[in-house]
């Protein structure tokens, strides 16, 4: 009789469980928006992934095919080596998408992305001031990966970082791993759902991010990091870079065209699980000419920083003066004059719709503007 009543409790909760998390899927909505006239020449992609060169679970061919399977644009393999000579050779157009390649150099601080170099004829060095030289000199880039997380970075002297992840969806997920293990059976059903749900605002690399921006320019990054359930990952975190002109169908043309704006910090970051962010837009004008996210300008009399949100959805958006609020809208495009106010500009968006990502989570984050004051001689 009491084997009978447990059974009985336990058969009662897992149905309440179940009916509990089945409520919660079916309610679930991913919001489409309309994107405005201006991004038809706007590409999407995924940042930092490993394949079977290194700790992944699937060959490069055929995470581009789960990159094509979710009408990404570009991937960026990031393979552990230093560097990782194999994935740097897998590079081209593979499925529709154009398959870039770096490495993650394992260094004395930490991790480190390295992009867009040439390839060198002797491996970097393991001291993270010397090897980001180096790729410098190779024409190249870095990115420092996961601060806070898994191998933390440890800050050491100034160097010319390019970038820095603002969050890893990896160290999310395994952090959050009893939060995950509760919605387990959903992601048979729907992976972005428990995605979004283990999503915590990353307050500790904003804030580091905004201090980094005061004495050099540095981009922010929504990484992957995936080693598996790539499908998921692809669906759900995307950068996207507003293109002047198409993506070139010649692969050294497009490699430059996307190695560029992220090397500029011409791209912005965007939760995609959550809603589709295509036609995000965040320039300076003066006297006519447009600066795009990245710049460096110098203010004028007439100096206005403008934004364009996607359409069809409720929002908000958040513009920060060296990490600080200065100015909140719903509205769809707004403009903001900064005559005599010099700092470092980005803009966060948040969503104001039913969604399971917490409501102080980012779900459009842009890279920095950086107003300067004209020193006369």
């Amino acid at each position: 009789m009491r084997k009978r009543r447990i059974l009985s409790v336990f058969l009662f909760l897992v149905s309440v469980y179940l009916l509990w998390l089945a409520f919660h899927l079916i309610t679930f909505k991913s919001y489409t928006t309309v994107p405005l006239k201006n991004s038809s020449f706007e590409v999407a992609g995924a940042f930092h992934i490993h394949s079977t060169y290194s700790d992944g679970k699937k060959s490069v061919e055929q995470i581009a095919r789960c990159a094509s399977d979710n009408s990404l644009d570009f991937i960026v393999i990031t393979d552990h080596g230093s560097p990782n000579y194999e994935s740097l050779a897998s590079e081209g157009w593979k499925e529709g998408v154009l398959v870039l390649a770096g490495s993650e150099l394992s260094e004395n601080r930490g991790h480190l992305v390295v992009l867009g170099f040439e390839t060198p004829s002797s491996p970097f060095s393991s001291t993270a001031e010397e090897a980001v030289y180096q790729v410098r000199v190779l024409g190249g880039f870095t990115i420092i990966a996961h601060p806070y997380s898994k191998v933390q970075w440890s800050w050491g002297p100034k160097a010319d970082y390019g970038g820095v992840e603002i969050i890893s969806a990896d160290s999310m997920l395994r952090q959050s791993l009893p939060l995950s293990l509760l919605y387990l059976p959903a992601l048979l059903v729907n992976p972005k759902f428990v995605f979004l749900k283990v999503l915590t605002r990353p307050e500790r690399n904003l804030l580091k991010w905004d201090s980094l921006n005061e004495s050099q320019p540095i981009f922010g990054y929504y990484s992957v990091d995936a080693h598996l359930l790539y499908s998921a990952l692809f669906s759900s975190l995307h950068l996207h870079i507003p293109l002047s002109k198409p993506l070139s169908k010649e692969f050294d043309m497009a490699k430059r065209q996307v190695f560029n704006a992220l090397h500029r910090g011409n791209f912005y970051n965007a939760v995609e699980a959550a809603a589709q962010a295509k036609g995000f837009r965040f320039w300076a004008e003066q006297g006519g000419k447009i600066f795009p996210m990245g710049s460096d300008v110098f203010i004028g009399p007439q100096t206005a920083l403008h934004a364009a949100m996607p359409i069809g959805v409720e929002l908000e958006a958040r513009l920060l003066r060296n990490g600080t609020p200065v100015f909140r809208s719903r509205e769809g495009t707004w403009s903001y004059p900064v005559t005599n106010r010099p700092g470092i500009y980005r803009v966060e968006v948040y969503l104001k719709e039913r969604t399971p990502m917490k409501n102080n989570f980012p779900w459009i984050l842009s890279n920095p503007i950086f107003l300067k004051e004209k020193i006369n001689d």
